[in-house]
């Protein structure tokens, strides 16, 4: 992340100089000292270390240095003091700044100060990742497989992970692209940095530019205080850009910029920002298709596809099922509480038969969902959804196309053919669990892999209403 040094330093030739000491890569300068309202323009900042003279802060300086640390970054803050009274710095350390500096010393010696505190700042950023990550944090290891299909696929993933160029993860809903992302990122000589994560699907259209550039303080209505994009917020890292089709086209004009010249503009700023950092973005949906019907840039899918993998669906690699499912009970151990230690046989019969249309997301929630209702020491086969109790049900899903009415497609082009099968597959898995669910939307939605938004969406478009479900299933759990 771009550490963000905010100065507002009451003389001027001072000013000056600690702004040319301190352009470099990594560190961004913002000059408030000569503002009509200084301390207002420090407060809406949004600034990583805040260098402030003491006469710049407000009366009741107690309550004024609270106010900066109670800002959502917790910046550290450095006052200039005109004495060099060792009685006054006391008071100011009390009332919560982090350093108390006589402006009077030496430049050399100012600059020393700041250096320092900059390098700790860098340390509080990285001991704070490193802590999110927990003993969870996604690995290459993890996709370790006994398939052919996975083990050719993760031969290409070990070639690309020492680079920096953009790389494109296509595959259905849930097969574990954001996983793969995360590990890609973890292993490479990236690591040290951020991993940020965007899903450009979930945000209203006019909050997705300021979510992935940032803003400044007034560059629109309701915009109080400047604030970092994910771009900044990854520099030195990665940033995943999920469900990257559905990004709105003047925004894909803004990423292309981003892919050439790794700069980023924020809402209301005259400066773009330099950024340090390795795109990798992810779909479901076909983006040649897309560039066809012009609503994705032709010249970004193709900077996007540098390098472009292909996850293969969980159906393809069934192998892979039992250590998979073991993984995930060793995984919802510590989560639940509860001591399972495996399945019966009966049940990974069952898992290993079933055709997953959910991939490894719906495994998972379906061995999350065993833990929940198990009362031994292994899952059975009455504790997985109904889906798995019948084995007729293995053999339905997908209409096989000698039992459609080939008439129909006469006058058909093949894409609006795929929509229609495709349409069909969707009414059949959605049915089944909407019916499994007893019609509860945002609980089939974690099932399908899908947003609660996108699930209600397909609803409407295929005629399906929940409260059928809620009536007709007395089955479900």
């Amino acid at each position: 992340m771009l550490i963000r040094l905010v100065l507002a330093i009451k003389n001027k030739s001072l000013q000056t100089y600690v702004e040319g000491r301190f352009q470099e890569a990594d560190i961004r300068v913002e000059s408030c000292s000569h503002a009509k309202t200084p301390w207002q323009n420090v407060i809406r900042s949004c600034g990583d270390i805040i260098v402030i003279s003491e006469s710049l802060i407000p009366p009741k300086t107690e309550y004024s240095i609270s106010m900066l640390n109670e800002l959502p970054e917790t910046p550290t803050t450095v006052v200039l003091h005109d004495s060099d009274s060792s009685e006054e710095h006391a008071k100011l350390v009390a009332a919560g700044a982090d350093v108390v500096l006589y402006s009077g010393v030496s430049k050399k010696s100012l600059i020393e100060a700041i250096e320092s505190t900059v390098e700790s700042r860098r340390q509080f950023i990285q001991k704070n990742r490193l802590n999110a990550r927990g003993h969870t944090s996604p690995k290459i290891s993890d996709f370790i497989s006994e398939s052919r299909t996975m083990q050719i696929f993760m031969d290409e993933v070990w070639k690309i992970i020492p680079g920096n160029s953009p790389l494109l993860l296509l595959g259905e809903t849930g097969v574990g692209k954001e996983h793969l992302a995360k590990a890609i990122h973890s292993d490479s000589p990236r690591s040290a940095g951020p991993f940020v994560a965007v899903n450009t699907a979930a945000l209203p259209e006019h909050l997705l530019e300021s979510e992935l550039f940032g803003h400044e303080q007034g560059a629109f209505t309701g915009a109080v205080r400047s604030r970092r994009g994910a771009f900044e917020m990854a520099h030195g890292g990665t940033i995943f850009l999920d469900e990257i089709g559905e990004m709105p086209l003047h925004l894909q004009a803004k990423l292309l910029r981003v892919l050439q010249d790794y700069e980023v503009q924020p809402l209301g700023s005259e400066r773009p920002i330099w950024v340090d950092i390795r795109v990798i973005a992810s779909t479901n949906q076909n983006l040649e298709d897309l560039v066809e019907k012009g609503q994705f840039r032709k010249d970004l899918y193709y900077r996007l596809s540098v390098v472009m993998l292909t996850l293969p669906p969980l159906r393809k690699h069934k192998e892979d099922i039992p250590a998979t499912t073991h993984r995930f009970i060793e995984l919802y151990q510590q989560k639940i509480g509860k001591d399972v230690t495996g399945v019966t046989e009966a049940a990974m019969k069952a898992l290993c038969q079933y055709d997953w249309p959910g991939n490894v997301r719906e495994l998972m929630n379906v061995i999350e969902r065993g833990m929940l209702l198990c009362q031994t020491e292994k899952i059975s086969l009455k504790d997985l959804p109904y889906i798995f109790h019948e084995p007729a049900s293995f053999s339905k899903g997908f209409i096989h196309p000698d039992e459609m009415t080939m008439a129909s497609w006469k006058n058909m082009t093949l894409p609006e053919v795929c929509r229609e099968v495709v349409d069909q597959a969707e009414r059949l898995y959605l049915e089944m669990v909407l019916k499994e669910t007893r019609g509860r939307v945002g609980r089939a939605a974690r099932i399908a892999g899908i947003h609660t938004r996108a699930l209600y969406n397909k609803m409407k478009r295929l005629g399906l209403q929940k409260e059928s479900f809620k009536r007709n299933n007395h089955t479900a759990i």
